[in-house]
């Protein structure tokens, strides 16, 4: 959170609505581990990462509905290793994540 939080801070003197992803439960070959954040805007920007590639993108469009609904939620995302090497990806694992908005 600290590697993030100056950026978090910046958008809400500008006041920006924000949402705070973190992952909250990972196992298998998650490519990051529970507590990391991702900070997403209203207007599209971020800060920080809770996995990468195509799941990163899926966080950043479900924290964007966060801030609209004001409606927290809790996403999974998972694929076996060997599924992941057919799809191109890194790794495989599972990721709970938690989407929050900041007030």
């Amino acid at each position: 959170m600290r590697d993030i939080l100056p950026e978090i801070e910046k958008w809400q003197q500008e006041g920006e609505e924000i949402a705070l992803a973190t992952v909250v439960r990972a196992s298998g070959s998650a490519p990051r581990p529970v507590g990391a954040k991702l900070a997403v805007t209203a207007s599209g920007r971020m800060v920080g990462s809770v996995s990468g590639g195509c799941v990163e993108g899926a966080v950043f469009e479900t924290a964007r509905e966060v801030i609209k609904t004001g409606q927290p939620q809790l996403v999974h995302y998972g694929i076996s290793d060997e599924m992941a090497w057919d799809v191109g990806l890194s790794c495989g694992g599972q990721i709970d994540v938690f989407i929050e908005k900041l007030v």
